[in-house]
């Protein structure tokens, strides 16, 4: 793949957890603590990398839970405990700070857009020292994590922001979903919360790391 592909691109939209956040053994653990109270099996870092995914609905049922036996908001808002109980130990990955300050410079716009609740994800940004480098960073409204497509429209048009200009980073295929929803292109980082194998599909671009990434982008 050739820079000649981004040329367009002036705006990075960046995903948060498993994007910029490393926050993947701490949902395995929280998720962990759930299946054990049900006596369910118990996620492995392999099994989560396949079987993750958004709604997370979807991804719960298939750890085994019983919706006939209890709502989804009982196990959901249980994980959102367990799990903003063990984020302060959720760092960044190694390579976030350099390239958010390489991209800067570059002349790069950066923006984030998250399945994360607003205020927790404004909060980790600030706490983790890289708030200063976005324009914009955009949650969602509540703990379940629906999807992030209509927040990423509500961005698009508060800041006037034109798709062809806009490059999406995550770590899941729910963020190919969402950057072809907002007609902007998009690259897969697979070191979060799903499997390179299944990143692959469909002929998206993945990379390994973020250091990967920006080799690809040309100076704006």
């Amino acid at each position: 793949m050739c820079n000649f592909e981004f040329s367009a691109i002036n705006t990075i939209v960046w995903d948060w957890n498993g994007t910029l956040l490393d926050d993947r053994e701490i949902c395995i653990q929280s998720m962990n603590d759930l299946l054990h109270e049900r006596g369910l099996p118990l996620l492995t870092r392999e099994h989560y990398l396949k079987v993750f995914n958004f709604p997370v609905k979807d991804y719960y049922q298939a750890l085994g839970f019983d919706f006939e036996h209890e709502p989804f908001d009982v196990p959901a808002l249980q994980f959102m405990d367990n799990y903003h109980r063990r984020l302060p130990k959720a760092l960044l990955f190694n390579e976030v700070k350099a390239t958010l300050a390489f991209l800067k410079e570059r002349g790069y716009k950066q923006v984030v857009l998250s399945a994360m609740e607003q205020k927790s994800l404004v909060h980790s940004i600030r706490k983790l020292g890289i708030f200063d480098y976005f324009e914009a960073i955009a949650g969602i409204e509540d703990h379940f994590a629906h999807g992030k497509i209509h927040r990423g429209k509500l961005l698009f048009e508060k800041l006037v922001l034109s798709s062809k200009n806009c490059l999406l980073i995550g770590d899941t295929l729910h963020d190919k979903e969402v950057a072809s929803e907002l007609g902007c292109s998009c690259v897969l980082v697979a070191n979060g919360h799903q499997s390179r194998e299944r990143l692959m599909v469909n002929g998206n671009v993945v990379v390994s790391s973020l250091k990967e990434l920006v080799a690809l982008l040309p100076k704006v």
